[in-house]
């Protein structure tokens, strides 16, 4: 059993996976670091900013993370995070992905890493332990991404505009106005854009919103300033955005953050 602790101690185990179990306050970051093995995040409760090299990627409740072995990545909680960690040995699967993903949790995988926790990181592969953590890992091969990455591109100028859009995201920016800011056509900064970033300017804009918006609403903001301040017409037309993309309303998850903040959690040693 591993709770409220780092890998580090563990990470050379001669095991295919080891699983941890942590809990964090709401803010607490984890500098830029990386793993031998692979990493498999999962939050039951908060929502956990992850952001690498190449992008941001925002895990809400009940959702998952793929960590391909030596992404460099920085971690933050909304909330307070009720955090499971499998750490995978790059050689016990090989065809995941070799980028980072949000994933789906099937209910029968979210079982699997809950038992995972409390099994000896020395646990016998030939009893019980054993065939649990081999049922992971081929649960662990059927992970589904989802679409909750938001890339930032390799073209520096284009980089910069999309980093100054994060610090005053609105739904009002257009295709036009960044076309003109860069001195491109339309079509030809469409093209560019998908090539960057693999998403239309559309949805970029979208995603960037509602990354944007996730902070304020941890923080207890109101849904209805929230939507305004981002450009929406009327708050249902940001709920609706916003229950497409992570799976529940703006407000549900506020309300799911209320409760875990009154629970309280124990901050990681």
């Amino acid at each position: 059993m591993v709770r409220n602790s780092r890998i580090d101690p563990f990470i050379d185990v001669d095991r295919p996976l080891v699983a941890l179990g942590n809990e964090y306050r709401d803010g607490h970051r984890v500098d830029p670091h990386q793993h031998r093995r692979a990493q498999l995040l999962y939050g039951f409760s908060g929502v956990v900013v992850v952001t690498t090299p190449d992008g941001t990627l925002v895990m809400p409740p009940e959702r998952g993370m793929w960590i391909p072995p030596g992404v460099i990545h920085s971690v933050r909680m909304l909330g307070n995070v009720s955090m499971r960690s499998v750490y995978i040995q790059p050689q016990a699967i090989e065809t995941m992905p070799d980028r980072c993903q949000v994933v789906e949790i099937s209910p029968l995988l979210r079982t699997l890493i809950a038992e995972a926790v409390d099994i000896p990181v020395d646990y016998d592969v030939n009893d019980r332990a054993g065939a649990l953590m081999t049922l992971l890992l081929h649960e662990l091969a059927r992970l589904k991404p989802l679409p909750l990455s938001l890339p930032i591109p390799r073209n520096s100028m284009l980089a910069r505009k999309c980093q100054d859009f994060l610090r005053q995201p609105t739904t009002h920016d257009t295709i036009d106005v960044w076309a003109s800011h860069m001195s491109m056509s339309r079509r030809a900064f469409t093209r560019m854009f998908r090539l960057e970033t693999g998403l239309s300017f559309v949805k970029w804009r979208e995603l960037a919103c509602l990354h944007a918006a996730l902070p304020r609403l941890v923080a207890g903001a109101p849904v209805t300033t929230i939507a305004i301040d981002l450009g929406y017409k009327n708050p249902a037309a940001f709920t609706t955005m916003f229950k497409r993309v992570f799976g529940c309303s703006p407000r549900e998850m506020a309300r799911q953050h209320a409760r875990n903040d009154s629970a309280g959690a124990v901050l990681q040693p």
